[in-house]
């Protein structure tokens, strides 16, 4: 445990001196605050949109963000240290394959959520300010919440296309198109086959299906409480037969751990 504790503490550290972790911050909260003031510009007004509103647009935009942003950090997390000759060295000490990775995702997971946590708190703080933090609080804690759980399993991902590559530039390309496959490519897919399979396709199977995307799961999980005008397409169907928030929980809890588990297992058979 002493090993995983300082490899998390390094690469927290780290992160806290890059300019990615401030760049990211600056982004959440730009657009979280500008989301929950100009949210109802749309409809011709200007002020602090309603809560339902809120969450649905920060989920949307949260859904693209954060596992583009979880993938661009951690893509890099072995093949760059093996580029750069000091995962072998890493490997010298007195610590396993399991403890580094464990200990590498434990502190580039931390920064990410205290990203998440910083810059769309600065619209939860906003909101309660207006609106009283007794509505305002539980809904934001399930949103930031299942934000973490996202950025940690596109973590876990991306640790495993970089355990797989030999290069830098190649894990950059790989984690683009998971990016685009999970974020765009899923959703199409889905309401083709929702069209093309109107008669056959049940809502029940239909959520089944979505449950293979962590992204979607995120969704049904900030979008299943509100109101009904803020959700449209195969989400507005999915939702109807959607399972319980902590189910839905759970389910996104192991979008975190089995991508994990499975970095591992390629981590301790790989050779260097």
């Amino acid at each position: 445990m002493k090993q995983i504790l300082t490899v998390a503490n390094k690469e927290f550290h780290d992160g806290l001196r890059n300019r990615w972790f401030i760049s990211i911050t600056g982004i959440f909260a730009i657009l979280s605050i500008g989301l929950s003031y100009y949210g109802s510009a749309v409809s011709g007004s200007v002020g602090v949109a309603s809560l339902s509103s809120t969450i649905a647009s920060l989920a949307s935009l949260a859904v693209f963000l954060i596992p583009l942003i979880a993938l661009l950090v951690s893509y890099d997390s072995f093949v760059g240290e093996q580029e750069s000759g000091t995962l072998l060295l890493l490997l010298t000490y007195p610590m396993s394959k399991s403890q580094l990775l464990l200990g590498k995702f434990i502190g580039q997971g931390g920064i990410i959520s205290l990203a998440i946590l910083l810059g769309f708190g600065a619209s939860a703080a906003l909101l309660s300010y207006q609106q009283g933090a007794e509505e305002v609080l539980p809904a934001f804690s399930l949103f930031i919440g299942s934000a973490i759980l996202l950025g940690l399993s596109f973590t876990a991902i991306a640790y495993i296309v970089s355990l797989l590559v030999n290069e830098k530039s190649k894990a950059a390309g790989f984690a683009l198109i998971l990016w685009f496959f999970f974020a765009l490519v899923f959703d199409m897919a889905m309401l083709a086959l929702l069209v093309g399979t109107e008669d056959v396709m049940s809502q029940q199977g239909l959520t089944n299906l979505m449950m293979l995307n962590p992204a979607d799961i995120f969704r049904l999980v900030n979008f299943a409480g509100l109101e009904s005008s803020d959700v449209n397409g195969a989400l507005a169907v999915a939702i109807q037969s959607s399972a319980s928030a902590s189910e839905l929980f759970i389910l996104l809890g192991l979008w975190v751990i089995i991508p994990l588990v499975l970095a591992i297992v390629i981590f301790r058979t790989r050779k260097i």
